[in-house]
């Protein structure tokens, strides 16, 4: 999957709407009505049959769709995989507060999850069952779609982090592949005193970086319950991320190109770039957007705070969730658990998805699974454990994609200013607090 962490919905009126339930999806027909709904009554419905509309761009859910309507004759899923990114969630949000056109699934990003939920736009899944599935998922993606008793999705994907670095390069310069932040820095140092050319990464400012190392640090800046927020950037578990980083950054040893451009991409392919700390699903992306490089590349584990700890952090993934406004529930959650809990997922992760499943993670074939393009790697083992050691207790806000989207104006002036990472946070809290504020939310001091 490819990443962009600068989503922001447009075409409603953010969180006035959503934050305080002021949409027109709750009350009785949000979906939540709390009344359990039995194996028997979703096999009814398969058996009856009908139409359910997926909107997921998602591109393994075709063949998935293909093999439910061979299973299920009289099923019929129409999915509509043309929107990603910014169009697809105008898309919903609209059809959401139009209360037209809603489609039965919608595929949602973790990190957008809680505000769709918040706003009673989303469907509880817990008398479905989805509550009895809790243990067949990484603690991350779980923790994503789960709010107390509430189910809000199922996981279709995860993004464990782990360090892609070229090896090619670092045995040119015979330098130590790095386990520690610190010897991240050292190594930088090295790379590019030896070749001026060559950065350890890219990084021109991130919102979805930051916050992944923020996450791995310890830190955790966020914390909600319902309308009541807590935003605070501050702590020791954040300054371990600004105080390493701001070396970096001092230093010049951080290539001021940005992710997902033709500069990039060369910078990846040329060994210009040498590192690339990110999801466990970045290998097709190498694949597709870096074939020159092919046997140059190894995975990694993220490099550690303290050495020999293997804490880790997700970066991306996303789940697939039932629209409150939409209907055949019953038809659309057997859709939903037979392509992120059932045989749908097989057939995911053999085209390529990252499950987040632990079963799939944990199994012998997924983890001998040899890369090609690494080398012939077995990088799936180091993906494994990387998901398994991901703390599940990070919060996103309930308007992640408009903070995301102010993250270049605050934090991301340490890159292009005098301005430090930590008071960048600080800038980057105080503009989120304003607009919970401005919006109706709680904001705890």
């Amino acid at each position: 999957m490819r990443r962009n962490t600068g989503r922001l919905l447009r075409g409603i009126a953010l969180v006035s709407a959503v934050a305080l339930g002021a949409t027109a999806c709750g009350g009785s027909d949000d979906g939540s009505t709390g009344e359990a709904v039995s194996a028997s009554d979703v096999q009814a419905a398969l058996k009856e049959g009908g139409t359910v509309t997926v909107w997921a761009w998602e591109p393994t859910l075709k063949t998935v769709a293909a093999d439910f309507e061979k299973k299920y004759p009289k099923v019929k899923i129409n999915l509509v995989s043309e929107r990603s990114g910014d169009k697809h969630y105008t898309a919903l949000s609209n059809a959401i507060s139009a209360e037209k056109g809603v489609p039965d699934i919608a595929q949602v990003e973790y990190f957008a999850v809680n505000q769709y939920a918040l706003g009673k736009g989303l469907t509880d899944l817990a008398p479905f069952g989805a509550d009895k599935l809790a243990s067949k998922y990484t603690p991350g993606p779980w923790n994503a779609v789960s709010e107390g008793e509430a189910v809000y999705g199922l996981p279709m994907d995860s993004g464990p982090m782990a360090m892609f670095y070229n090896k090619k390069v670092f045995d040119k310069h015979k330098i130590a592949v790095p386990t520690t932040w610190d010897e991240y820095v050292d190594a930088a140092r090295k790379l590019h005193k030896a070749d001026p050319k060559v950065y350890i990464a890219n990084d021109a400012g991130d919102a979805g970086f930051t916050t992944s190392m923020l996450w791995q640090a310890g830190a955790r800046p966020y914390k909600v319950d319902g309308t009541d927020v807590k935003i605070d950037f501050s702590g020791a578990e954040a300054e371990k991320y600004t105080d390493t980083w701001q070396q970096l950054i001092d230093e010049k040893l951080l290539a001021p190109v940005n992710g997902w451009t033709d500069e990039w991409y060369k910078g990846l392919g040329d060994g210009t770039i040498a590192t690339l700390t990110t999801g466990a699903w970045m290998p097709a992306n190498f694949v597709s957007g870096v074939p020159s490089a092919a046997g140059d590349w190894r995975a990694a584990p993220m490099p550690s705070w303290t050495e020999g700890d293997k804490t880790s952090a997700e970066n991306g993934g996303s789940s697939l969730t039932l629209p409150s406004l939409g209907k055949n529930k019953e038809l659309a959650y057997a859709f939903v658990e037979y392509a992120n809990s059932g045989d749908g997922v097989h057939t995911r992760v053999e085209q390529g998805a990252f499950p987040a499943t632990k079963a799939e993670l944990q199994s012998a074939d997924f983890q001998s699974t040899k890369f090609d393009y690494l080398g012939g790697q077995e990088a799936n083992k180091i993906f494994a454990e990387s998901a398994a050691n991901v703390a599940g207790d990070w919060s996103y806000l309930p308007f992640q994609q408009y903070a995301n989207s102010v993250f270049h104006d605050t934090v991301g002036q340490a890159y292009v200013s005098g301005t430090t990472l930590a008071e960048g946070l600080k800038d980057w809290q105080d503009v989120s607090v304003k607009y919970a504020e401005e919006q109706g939310f709680t904001v705890e001091k």
